[in-house]
């Protein structure tokens, strides 16, 4: 196994470990804003209701699992490997970069670090798909499934939180609060959609979905315009991404890999 192989592992290890560690840190010190605290600085605009980030600790139980099934003697070689592991290694880590960027009150930041989080995670599955790799068994399970999750809630946490900075700058105002979350929540939908076609992940719906059905409650008081909406985007996105990706043709499945690498 070359040091090449070893590296990734090690780097995909390490940034599971900073993605958790850093949330744990924060939350025993009390350092900094907290994720809840960095948000209500902009959220007038466009919130999700606070169960909606739970889906963490299943994203984090995936990513756990990842983590170790690709440590596992020749996993690291597999091409699906190759295809996924520094994308998620750029993915996972700015988790953790991000949760120092919003307690360090770092707004600009945090978007840069979310939409940098989302696209590589995005990339990663799209290069996986595009190879005809991870389309069954356990390699799905263990690490599209996961990744996918991880993926489609970056997505539409990356909407909340442009929205969210745009607000507390002052760029978006109470005059224009409703058309910028109207917008947010088609933008999701729309970059959802696009980004299902490519990967052909359930969990990648399902997440998107869960993000958009807490924005619906969260704003079905305030706006119910966007409550109708955001239900809407999740059912299309969900129903979308879910027939897909039990309609992945069969002969996918002997697509060439990518090349094996270091």
């Amino acid at each position: 196994m070359g040091d090449g192989v070893i590296g990734r592992k090690l780097a995909v290890i390490r940034a599971v470990i900073i993605a958790i560690l850093v949330p744990t840190i924060q939350a025993f010190t009390g350092w900094g804003q907290s994720a809840a605290e960095f948000s209500q600085d902009g959220n007038s605009t466009l919130r999700a209701a606070g169960y909606a980030f739970s889906i963490w600790g299943v994203i984090y139980t995936g990513l756990i699992v990842y983590a170790v099934y690709q440590a596992r003697s020749g996993r690291g070689e597999a091409p699906l490997m190759v295809a996924v592991g520094w994308p998620s290694v750029v993915a996972i880590l700015g988790c953790g970069v991000w949760i120092i960027a919003s307690a360090a009150d770092l707004d600009w930041a945090s978007v840069a670090v979310i939409l940098i989080s989302a696209a590589a995670m995005i990339f990663g599955l799209i290069r996986a798909k595009s190879a005809g790799l991870g389309l069954s068994g356990w390699p799905r399970r263990l690490v599209i499934w996961p990744l996918g999750l991880l993926a489609g809630w970056l997505t539409a946490a990356a909407a909340l939180n442009i929205l969210t900075v745009l607000t507390a700058q002052g760029i978006i105002g109470p005059d224009s609060a409703l058309p910028a979350a109207l917008a947010g929540v088609v933008g999701v939908a729309v970059v959802a959609a696009l980004t299902a076609v490519k990967v052909r992940v359930g969990a990648y719906g399902l997440a998107v979905a869960w993000g958009l059905v807490a924005v619906a409650v969260a704003e079905a008081d305030p706006k119910p315009l966007v409550a109708l909406t955001a239900l809407v985007a999740a059912a299309l996105v969900s129903g979308v991404t879910l027939i897909l990706a039990l309609r992945a043709s069969p002969r996918d499945l002997d697509a060439p890999g990518i090349e094996k690498a270091a």
